[in-house]
Order: C-alpha cells, then sequence, then structure tokens
C-alpha cells in the first residue's frame, strides 16, 4: 500500500504529492538515474531538488531516460528547486533561468526561497529583508512568465512569513519547508501557515545524519513494532512511523535515500498512529534542531 495518492491543492490549484523524493546527497547522472527509476517505480512523483545540493544537472538528464522507461512525461512529475542564499536579489533572475536549463525543463512546479538570508550579509542586517523581498518580486515574475507554476519558502518562521504575507506583490507563498520532526516542531509556524493554506513541508523528517537518538528512540522502536513488521523490518518501520507522524498532521514529507528497499519502504504510509501515539511522539522531552536555525535571521 503507497501513498501517492495523498496530495495537497496549492493556490494555484495544482496538486502537490504529500510524499516525495528528497535528493540532497544524490550527485552524479548514474546515482541519480538509478534513484530516480527506483523512485519512479515506486510511485514517487514530486522530485525535490536544490542548487545547495550540486545535483540539478544530474536529475534534469536522468529524468529525461527514467520518464520514457516508466512510460510518463514531463507533466506526470511535479519538480520543485530553490533559490541558493547566493543568489538573492536582483540574481535571482539568472538563477531561476540556470535552474530551468539544469534540470531541462520549460517550467518549474515549485520555486523557493532556500533560505531567508542572504549569503555574505550579516544575520542581524535588515538587508536581509530587502533582499528577500527583491527575490520574492522577481519569483513573482517568473510565475507571470510562466516559467514557475508555484512559488514558496524555506526556514521561515512566524515573523519572516508575516513579512511575506503582508507585501507578497500579488502571489502568496504556496510553500513553507521547514524542520520538522518530533524534537523540532514549531506550533507557531505551523498553525500560521494552516490559517494561510501554506503547506507545510518537513526536512530532517528522520533526525540528522549522523545521530539516531530519534530514530532509536523507544517510543518510536514501540510504535514500529506494532505495524506487524519482522525483527528485521523494524529500522524501516521506525522510518515509516517518523513519516507518517508528519502526514497525520498534514505535513508534507521529502525522505532521501539511495537504496530500493528504503526508497519503497519510505512510500508504504497507508497506516494510522492511534491518537494516543501521535501525542507521545509530538510531547517529547528532547527539543534539538539538526540543521541551521533562521531565527537568527532579520
Amino acid at each position: 500500500m503507497f501513498a501517492n495518492d495523498l496530495k495537497f491543492t496549492l493556490h494555484s490549484g495544482d496538486e502537490i504529492p504529500m510524499v516525495g523524493l528528497g535528493t540532497s546527497g544524490i550527485t552524479g547522472k548514474s546515482l541519480a538515474k538509478e534513484v530516480l527509476d527506483f523512485a519512479l517505480e515506486a510511485g514517487y512523483r514530486l522530485i525535490d531538488t536544490s542548487p545547495m545540493y550540486g545535483n540539478e544537472s544530474d536529475i534534469g538528464k536522468a529524468l529525461k531516460e527514467v520518464l520514457q522507461k516508466h512510460g510518463l512525461t514531463r507533466k506526470d512529475v511535479f519538480i520543485s528547486t530553490k533559490l541558493h542564499p547566493d543568489d538573492h536579489g536582483d540574481r535571482a533572475v539568472k538563477a531561476i533561468h540556470k535552474s530551468l536549463q539544469k534540470l531541462q525543463c520549460e517550467y518549474i512546479d515549485l520555486y523557493m526561497i532556500n533560505w531567508p538570508g542572504a549569503y555574505g550579509v550579516s544575520t542581524s542586517s535588515k538587508e536581509n529583508v530587502v533582499l528577500r523581498d527583491k527575490s520574492w518580486q522577481h519569483m513573482v515574475k517568473a510565475v507571470q512568465e510562466g516559467l514557475i507554476r508555484n512559488i514558496g519558502v524555506s526556514s521561515y518562521t512566524p515573523r519572516h512569513m508575516k513579512q511575506l504575507l503582508q507585501n507578497n506583490h500579488g502571489i502568496k507563498p504556496s510553500v513553507n519547508q521547514i524542520e520538522w520532526h518530533p524534537f523540532c516542531h514549531d506550533k507557531k509556524i505551523y498553525e500560521l501557515c494552516q490559517k494561510e493554506n501554506i503547506l507545510v513541508q518537513a526536512y530532517q523528517s528522520l533526525g540528522g545524519p549522523d545521530n539516531n537518538d530519534l530514530l532509536e528512540h523507544s517510543d518510536v522502536v514501540r510504535i514500529a513494532k506494532m505495524l506487524d513488521k519482522q525483527p528485521a523490518q523494524i529500522s524501516l518501520a521506525c522510518f515509516q512511523v517518523l513519516l507518517r507522524w508528519a502526514l497525520q498532521q498534514n505535513v508534507s514529507v521529502i525522505p532521501k535515500s539511495k537504496t530500493k528497499a528504503r526508497i519503497f519502504a519510505n512510500m508504504e504510509l497507508k497506516f494510522t498512529i492511534p491518537e494516543s501515539d501521535m501525542k507521545v511522539l509530538s510531547n517529547f522531552k528532547k527539543k534539538i534542531r539538526y540543521d541551521w536555525d533562521p531565527e537568527q535571521i532579520v
């Protein structure tokens, strides 16, 4: 049983799959082709990338080949990428065209500001506010020109989001991609996005790359064992529990993996975590952020 039929309707009317493939760390055409082949076979139709991952060209080339293999076309997949923090402001124009060229696409389904701050600018400088506003203006224009279908943000706090909503130049953000897992889930930004019908999309759903505290948490393991998995499958079931925890809150997930077993398992999310266990997962005493903290950005 797969989760590829779970979708969210964006402001534009476009539907975005709630489960997608994250591609951080997937570089090189050969690996990208293998991973995307597995993903399309498993039912993934959302592919998330970024210039920061250094793989837009690899993803673009690989998709050209694997889509045809699976009898799919460009319109069958939802591709999202982002604005590099180096490209805030007027540089955004060139950055958008560069991503289109590398992905070999006529349009991008979702384009997000990757980070509320600009590289090389002090985190306390109001220049960050000016630059990301200018970036948004260029993104709005790209939508009007048909280069981008939907625009959103990543790592925006309630403060950043309120600034954008007050001056969105005609298009509200459709998505806010934030760190979201049982050790890190900001209720304020979640509620704001819910109110504005902005999809919350999780990154770091499974915790940090070198930290198993979350995956091996006793309650995560306990709930995983309730899924009637064989002992050898419990680790995969722990991934599924964390992903399902997000989905049951209407939070999209984009887990990354290079192995076929994980790629398929991460799509097998049609089960329900009991409400009592949802509360347990949502109230862990430990609080930790595995990625950068956007609160520091003005």
